[in-house]
């Protein structure tokens, strides 16, 4: 992935984004930008993620993810300085691994090192991880037994912001069964339904 080197100091909004829509993903991970959320921030940009999505534009049935860049001049004091960015990633499971009491914090865990091994330095980082588990019934009983990690996550970006992209790309691909690394083989421990 191309490293972005957008200045440390306060940049414009524009350069930032400019940085950010440079990032190159790995090829089994189609990014596309979607429009942000309105009032969070006077600028902002929102990317969604999928992995190996089988439609353009259709959250893929491995997994999903979205990233919101926001930046205020304000300096909010919760951010701790004008930018902050927000993400979002989710992966269907197989029963057996959504039991795994230690999923959740597993699931954290791969967000922090993604960031660590790309010196993606932040402070004021909050989240929450959550899986869910699900049995069909009626006319969905043959889907049988389903499960399902969401991470949400939130962190004040110190320094380049590209860093910070490919950490929440890695993320999502983490939580799809696919580390670093795995381009071209095959997605484990997945359930696709029609849930999912």
């Amino acid at each position: 992935m191309a490293s972005l080197r957008p200045p440390a100091t306060p940049a414009s909004f524009a350069a930032a984004a400019a940085d950010v829509r440079a990032v190159e993903f790995r090829s089994d991970f189609t990014v596309r930008e979607i429009p942000a959320p309105q009032g969070l921030a006077p600028e902002s940009l929102a990317l969604a993620g999928d992995v190996r999505p089988e439609e353009h534009g259709v959250d893929s049935p491995y997994g999903t993810g979205r990233l919101i860049l926001l930046h205020d001049p304000e300096q909010p004091a919760a951010w701790n300085g004008a930018w902050r960015i927000v993400c979002f990633a989710q992966a269907p499971l197989e029963p057996d691994i959504g039991i795994d009491p230690l999923l959740t914090d597993v699931a954290w865990a791969w967000l922090v090192d993604a960031l660590d091994s790309r010196h993606a330095a932040h402070d004021a980082a909050s989240g929450t991880a959550t899986k869910t588990l699900s049995k069909g019934f009626g006319s969905l009983a043959d889907e049988g037994d389903g499960a399902q990690i969401e991470l949400r996550a939130s962190w004040s970006p110190r320094g380049p912001i590209g860093p910070h992209v490919e950490a929440w790309a890695e993320l999502v691909c983490m939580l799809a069964g696919l580390p670093p690394g795995s381009e071209g083989i095959e997605v484990l421990g997945t359930r696709r339904t029609a849930r999912d």
